[in-house]
């Protein structure tokens, strides 16, 4: 068995919406041209990669390790 973080969206999005940032706002602060960059990933449609997760701690203002669930295990085959 193999553990991974998982990044906790829902707890993202609590975080933005109490700090009262809009998606359109959270979307140029992390540098996009439009909403559905952000929106997309916030909403899991798309991956996040390790700059947006620490944009994104940055942003609001928490330690980039409560961004993530905990370990998930996941168990794995060997060939």
């Amino acid at each position: 068995m193999v553990k991974h973080s998982v990044v906790n969206l829902a707890l993202i999005k609590c975080l933005r919406i109490d700090k009262n940032i809009s998606v359109e706002e959270m979307s140029k602060m992390m540098g996009y041209q439009g909403y559905q960059g952000y929106y997309y990933k916030e909403n899991g449609t798309r991956k996040m990669s390790a700059d947006d997760i620490a944009k994104i701690s940055v942003i609001l203002e928490v330690p980039i390790n409560e961004l993530f669930f905990e370990n998930e295990v996941t168990k794995t085959e060997t060939l």
